[in-house]
């Protein structure tokens, strides 16, 4: 074979002018080529029975049919990688997180307004995100294997209420924190994880790769779902048992310690390793910070965010795991963690929860 495949697209907007640039753009790509563009879901269903996509961008707030039926209809006759294009509003993210929870791989945001100039900047990025979107592995998401509900009746004491003068347990904190890495496909493995734990579970700290605003939602989404409480972080908030903090979107978090007690810092600060909020970021201040006391887990996603600050962790002697090839929906990030020595053990998404519950039960 002399030449590539190329990654046959179909973009699926009501706007002429996003389906014009956005065929421009991607034109630029000897790997990629436009295959259709339709202003509608029905008229994309007509055009893909012909002719299917290997990847679609898909506007979610169009009229006719909105675009989560339209993927629910994609994912239920065909799983294809859809991309999520989306305005950057309130509206939209909500729109956005159930496109993930329906299946969606990836997010592009559009602004309101400036459109044009807008996409006139981003062809790599649209370019990047096709290429990892066209290499997803879809029956993960659409088989997610149900996560059993873990049941763990966890030990208490009197500590639980009150610490014993000069106990090991205010020497060393008793809190345990489990600090989440995860990009491409990560917001169903991380409903998967979360929905399944019971409600007295170690506290968490969790970076979730995803434009800012959309965390929000995310995570408003998760604490419905949830039995334990899930927040989008805001800077000071405490970390503590049968909670799980998100990062916000565009800001990095760090696990500070005060005393006994774990809060978070949300700061500013520069992309790092191309993201913000960085997994790295994060873990190394998990290790800083916790040490031993914490467990790091590397979950899907492309690239190797997490993967060094997983590394900082295991020195630091925190217990770590990354989510096995098979589960994963993109396994680029355990991959990476993998190779550098970060993991102990890798093990399916199905047994992550069974992991936190069973460190924190050891403790």
């Amino acid at each position: 074979m002399g030449h590539m495949k190329k990654t046959r697209v179909m973009i699926v907007d009501d706007s002429a002018v996003v389906r014009k640039v956005l065929t421009e753009k991607i034109a630029k790509s000897s790997e990629i080529e436009v295959i259709a563009s339709a202003s509608d879901p029905i008229f994309a269903m007509d055009k893909m029975m012909k002719d299917w996509p290997d990847v679609v961008i898909l506007d979610v707030e169009m009229p006719r049919m909105d675009g989560i039926t339209f993927l629910k209809k994609i994912m239920a006759q065909r799983p294809t990688p859809v991309i999520i294009c989306s305005t950057l509003t309130e509206k939209g993210a909500e729109t956005t997180i159930q496109a993930l929870a329906a299946g969606a791989v990836s997010i592009v945001t559009k602004p309101k307004a400036g459109l044009k100039d807008f996409l006139e900047d981003d062809a790599n990025d649209i370019i990047n995100v096709i290429k990892i979107a066209a290499k997803a592995n879809l029956k993960r998401i659409v088989h997610m294997e149900p996560v059993a509900k873990v049941q763990v009746q966890p030990k208490l004491s009197a500590d639980a209420v009150l610490a014993a003068p000069g106990t090991r347990a205010m020497a060393q904190t008793t809190e345990s924190i489990i600090a989440i890495g995860t990009s491409t496909g990560g917001t169903q493995a991380l409903e998967a994880v979360l929905t399944s734990l019971p409600r007295v579970c170690p506290g968490m700290v969790i970076v979730q790769h995803m434009p800012e605003n959309f965390t929000a939602a995310f995570a408003k989404r998760l604490n419905d779902l949830c039995e334990i409480e899930v927040k989008e972080a805001a800077h000071g908030d405490r970390v503590i048992p049968g909670r799980a903090l998100i990062a916000p979107g565009g800001k990095h978090m760090l696990l500070k310690r005060s005393g006994a007690q774990y809060h978070v810092d949300v700061i500013d600060g520069p992309l790092v390793s191309r993201h913000r909020p960085s997994v790295n970021v994060l873990f190394r201040s998990v290790a800083q910070q916790a040490g031993k006391n914490a467990l790091g887990i590397i979950m899907t996603g492309m690239g190797d965010d997490g993967a060094q600050g997983l590394k900082e962790m295991l020195d630091a002697g925190a217990q770590t795991v990354g989510q096995d090839e098979r589960s994963c929906v993109v396994y680029g990030m355990p991959k990476e963690a993998n190779k550098l020595g970060a993991t102990q053990k890798e093990v399916p998404l199905s047994k992550i929860p069974l992991e936190i519950m069973n460190y924190w039960n050891r403790k």
